[in-house]
């Protein structure tokens, strides 16, 4: 039997995930969907997604946004990659960027070569990594400028991506989306109807009586998840015993004196508390596990770590880490914290919307006959959430600190054995067990590996190839064209000012 078409696209809720979902829905498959979108203004959003990683670049091209302008809009800034503050150890600090560290030779990545020279035949390098980082030098100068590569070598330039205020991101998304024909409805969802053979959602009933019939839903409630798990019953699978933060708390100080180019992420007694830097205000926030510490404790720790003055009172906001046991259930899909949540260590809450948005576009059904598009919707999303979770687990099982509960408990806990794995083919030879379709590129995992500690013990054979006096002339060659290509660069101030500054007064209210 034929399916009917499906013409009609919901989108319940909205917010980053919602108004992502409509923009990007409306400029790729506008022209055979209509699209409505239901909210409340009554409804808060969690709203702390402020710092993202660079697939959202490839996002905002897709939909034809001028970088400039949706800077200035969202007063939003550069991120070349998010410092690490006591995380492997009290003291301790690494930067991991969204590029490589050196420059790879002859299919080798450069951390062989530079493992090599720490193992050197005469003298060992006595300089870390991060000497060879082109964005450390940059984000410890403050400075910005856009640089494919280094020169005419083969270094890779700066790979970026940015901070800027969520609400302020979904507002310039959603009068784009409105401009390609979304309808924007005000109103409270109070009921849902479904289809008695198919259990498919065929409306929903907002307060004052006005129905909303659709084709296809997508559920953009957050945390809630009114339709895939209230309606649908699609249960959630818990993953605290290895991500046991299970709470936050969020509050904007003034803008910093010197704007840096980049997240900070430091390590605290129970958790750890951010810093993002935006071009009007600052964002902070302390992410906490409420087993090892009290709520008022926790709110003392986030205001005593600001670095400038508050402007407001801390936010509070409670979730449990992990995902629905399915993405798409009938005909009702999930989009953002509906889907799960992975907590903002890495930034990833905006990808994984933007990720799933085009995941969901590649598979669109065009009827309602959608088996197996769905069933692969679900296998790929799942995969997706997996890796995440290990490459977050990693930051707080790889710790050498035990000075408190919380981190005593992490680093004793038992982790999956795909974690497992991945640290000792590592700590035996510098080299990464990565999945084809990782979201975090081999240089990530080095990096944070390195960064907590981890130092490999041998390192690839074929980084053997030159001599040591080879060896020692490109990396001080490498040194030289770091320095040289960051004293080029502006100041990140000075590039925002010039490009993209935004018309707001300097330390506004959030």
């Amino acid at each position: 039997m034929d399916r009917p078409q499906i013409k009609k696209l919901v989108i319940v809720g909205g917010g980053t995930a919602g108004w992502i979902t409509a923009a990007a829905f409306a400029r790729l498959l506008g022209q055979r969907l209509e699209i409505e979108l239901v909210e409340s203004e009554a409804i808060g959003t969690v709203g702390v997604g402020e710092a993202t990683i660079p697939q959202i670049i490839r996002l905002n091209a897709i939909l034809g946004l001028d970088e400039h302008e949706f800077l200035k809009a969202t007063s939003g800034t550069f991120k070349l990659g998010i410092e690490f503050v006591d995380w492997g150890r009290l003291g301790s600090k690494y930067l991991h960027t969204f590029g490589d560290t050196g420059m790879n030779l002859g299919n080798v990545a450069f951390h062989h070569y530079w493992r090599r020279s720490c193992m050197g035949e005469a003298a060992p390098d006595p300089r870390g990594l991060w000497d060879y980082s082109l964005h450390l030098a940059a984000a410890d100068a403050a400075r910005f400028g856009k640089m494919d590569k280094v020169g005419n070598t083969a270094m890779t330039g700066l790979a970026y991506a940015y901070h800027f205020d969520a609400s302020r991101y979904a507002l310039f998304l959603r009068a784009y989306s409105e401009a390609r024909g979304v309808t924007r409805t005000e109103g409270i969802v109070e009921s849902v109807q479904r289809d008695g053979a198919s259990g498919d959602i065929r409306s929903i009933t907002l307060g004052g009586g006005r129905q909303v019939a659709g084709d296809f839903f997508i559920d953009c409630t957050g945390f809630r998840a009114l339709l895939l798990g209230q309606e649908l019953g699609v249960g959630y699978e818990d993953w605290s015993k290895w991500l046991p933060c299970d709470r936050a708390l969020a509050v904007p100080s003034a803008r910093l004196p010197t704007l840096v180019p980049y997240t900070r992420a430091t390590a605290k007694r129970a958790g750890w508390q951010w810093r993002i830097p935006l071009q009007h205000r600052t964002g902070n926030g302390h992410v906490y596990s409420s087993g090892f510490i009290s709520d008022g404790d926790a709110a003392d720790t986030l205001m005593a770590g600001l670095d400038t003055k508050a402007l407001g009172d801390p936010r509070p906001i409670r979730f449990t880490t992990g995902r629905r046991h399915a993405f798409w259930s009938h005909n009702c899909a999930a989009i953002g914290l509906s889907s799960g949540f992975l907590e903002p260590l890495e930034s990833t809450s905006i990808h994984l919307i933007q990720s799933h948005v085009s995941r969901l576009i590649q598979l669109f059904p065009r009827s309602g006959d959608a088996a197996a598009m769905r069933d692969e919707y679900n296998r790929r999303c799942a995969a997706e959430f997996g890796q995440i979770r290990d490459f977050l687990i990693l930051h707080y099982h790889q710790t050498a600190r035990e000075d408190s509960e919380f981190w005593r408990y992490c680093k004793n806990m038992d982790v999956p054995d795909s974690v497992t794995h991945k640290r000792e083919l590592f700590a035996a030879s510098g080299r990464v067990g990565r999945d084809a379709d990782d979201l975090f590129r081999d240089a990530s995992w080095v990096q944070v590996m390195i960064g907590q500690g981890i130092m490999p013990a041998d390192y690839d054979p074929m980084a053997d190839q030159m001599s040591a006096p080879q060896l020692a002339e490109f990396l001080a060659n490498l040194r030289t064209l770091i320095d040289r290509s960051v004293s080029g660069l502006p100041t990140h101030a000075d590039y925002l000012a010039r490009h993209c500054a935004a018309a707001e007064p300097v330390d506004a209210a959030a």
